[in-house]
């Protein structure tokens, strides 16, 4: 279990740790979405969302590599805010 001197430190990391996540989460959002509209033109980041409804995204195998590694990010993204936020209590 992590442990900290204080808990202005422990939110100093939290919020280190939150605002480096949201930025490669939204690096990937981006690239996912360009990646996205390069194989189905016109595509909302709504649409990808839901990538069952669009053959030509499920078919390409380099789209759903770094859709998943989006995915990935969102997930480590949680998961690290809940440790600290615990760590925190």
């Amino acid at each position: 279990m992590l442990r900290y001197d204080s808990r202005m430190a422990a939110r100093e990391t939290l919020a280190l740790i939150d605002r480096l996540m949201l930025e490669m989460i939204a690096q990937q959002e981006s690239k996912v979405l360009a990646m996205a509209r390069a194989i189905h033109p016109g595509l909302t980041s709504e649409d990808i969302r839901n990538p069952n409804d669009f053959a030509d995204l499920m078919a390409s195998g380099e789209w759903n590599f770094e859709d998943g590694i989006l995915s990935g990010l969102k997930s480590a993204h949680i998961a690290i805010r809940a440790k600290l936020l615990e760590s925190i209590r």
